[in-house]
């Protein structure tokens, strides 16, 4: 069982013509996705990588039956982009797009939940359940179907850490990368508990960083409502005081926010952390 992205995902690509879109939908084409259309306004009528593409969202589900979407729009134009998303009752969306305004994000985050809408990012690698769909930009050949549900605020992180899982023989149920601004759509509290829920998810790897509270309030969740095993890492933690990474989101907040206090707050809820990204398979070879 996968969780928010399954082989059932009819995928809309918005923003498909670009050189981002097109690069990319090849890539989950080649993975296996079902990418049933794109959008770009004024481009209607003609297909990218034998993918059909459509001036509208309306068009693209009243067509091809689309339910997700994955955005590759530029930052200017994302709030609309995802707004339209939303409106055409597409139930995930995923956020590639990076650099969005602050105020952009606030509209359509709070807008995607009363719509029961799932957004992953801004700002994000994507979603990908192996063997089954990707919506994202993470490079494929490293995943393979297993029982780990993966939480992550970095990318190039994430795919660190599954590459050494995956040679260590532990599989992913699904990779949520969640983003790194201030304001995303699923978080890490909310990602745990589709985690806990997941019937296949067995065990859970949080990959957090400096800045931001997450990790704290993840650690509180776990504590209180996660019963399946998590092991943790947090980068940052050999950044000189002060020093925050290159995430928006990632801004220290008085005593919370520190690798310190994440790494902490995790050995408080039972979670081990690893030292280095590579030792997170050794944590899960002990869980």
């Amino acid at each position: 069982m996968a969780v928010l992205l399954t082989k059932k995902a009819r995928l809309l690509v918005q923003g498909i013509t670009g050189h981002q879109g097109q690069f990319h939908t090849r890539a989950m084409l080649d993975f296996g996705t079902k990418v049933v259309a794109g959008t770009s306004p004024g481009k209607g009528g003609t297909k990218v990588e034998s993918v059909p593409v459509f001036d509208s969202v309306d068009e693209a589900v009243a067509k091809k039956r689309a339910n997700a979407s994955i955005v590759f729009v530029p930052a200017p134009y994302t709030k609309d982009a995802v707004i339209e998303a939303i409106e055409g009752d597409l139930k995930l969306v995923v956020v590639i797009t990076e650099r969005i305004p602050f105020h952009d994000t606030l509209e359509f985050v709070p807008f995607a939940r009363t719509k029961g809408v799932s957004v992953i990012g801004p700002n994000c690698p994507g979603i990908i359940t192996p063997g089954e769909s990707k919506a994202g930009i993470m490079p494929s050949q490293i995943f393979k179907p297993g029982d780990a549900g993966v939480i992550s605020r970095s990318g190039t992180l994430t795919y660190e850490i599954v590459n050494a899982m995956t040679q260590a023989g532990f599989g992913q149920s699904t990779c949520i990368g969640i983003g790194g601004d201030p304001i995303i759509g699923t978080n890490t509290v909310e990602a745990l508990a589709i985690f806990q829920k997941d019937r296949k998810t067995k065990r859970i790897v949080v990959v957090g960083e400096i800045g931001g509270t997450a990790e704290e309030e993840a650690a509180e969740f776990i504590q209180k409502h996660v019963t399946k095993p998590v092991v943790a890492y947090v980068a940052g933690r050999t950044a000189p005081p002060g020093k925050r990474m290159g995430h928006a989101g990632a801004i220290i907040q008085g005593n919370r926010g520190t690798a310190e206090s994440k790494v902490k707050a995790f050995n408080d809820a039972g979670v081990p952390v690893a030292e280095y990204p590579g030792d997170i398979a050794k944590l899960l070879a002990s869980t």
